[in-house]
């Protein structure tokens, strides 16, 4: 199928771009002996792992007639466009990270993916889409201490909240176990 041999062209010249990246990190003497390059570089590692693998798949696919070929290719079209779909999704989810903040717009985003990917059950992708966002944001910038985006002011009051409810569970967690 042509569809997989471009995603996996695409996978592969992605991967040496990102190993490319990953090798102008500056590296200290001092501190974590793994440096800052090593997760970029598990990341860059997963990638090439994931184009052997669909490299592996496309040798296996059968060879199918021409006839089977037409309504594949129907098929095939529709999925470019669920792919250029969420490409585009994706560009907007990056567009409104900044003045949105990382909560609400990756809330929303996941919303609309799980809207279209999960249809049916809007009570269990809102919640799955906040859970995760609020989860998430707890994890990076309490547990991980990433700074994250906060938002323009009606939305960074959203993080605000979050920190203060962080706050109170710690305080109430710590009175507890003391």
């Amino acid at each position: 199928m042509l569809a997989d041999r471009v995603i996996l062209a695409c996978i592969v010249v992605l991967a040496a771009v990102y190993f490319y990246a990953t090798a102008q990190i500056p590296t200290l003497e001092i501190g974590d002996p793994l440096g800052p390059k090593a997760f970029p570089r598990l990341l860059g590692v997963g990638l090439l792992i994931t184009a052997v693998i669909l490299f592996f798949e496309i040798r296996r696919a059968p060879k199918s007639p021409r006839a089977k070929r037409s309504r594949a290719s129907a098929a095939e079209h529709r999925h470019l466009w669920v792919i250029a779909g969420v490409s585009g999704w994706t560009a907007l989810y990056y567009a409104a990270f900044d003045p949105l903040g990382y909560v609400f717009s990756t809330a929303l985003y996941l919303i609309g993916l799980t809207s279209y990917f999960h249809r049916g059950k809007p009570v269990a992708n809102g919640l799955t889409s906040v859970l995760f966002a609020l989860v998430s944001y707890v994890l990076f910038v309490k547990v991980f201490g990433v700074a994250l985006a906060a938002g323009m002011p009606p939305f960074s009051r959203l993080a605000d909240g979050i920190d203060v409810c962080v706050r109170l569970v710690v305080t109430f967690v710590h009175g507890v176990l003391s």
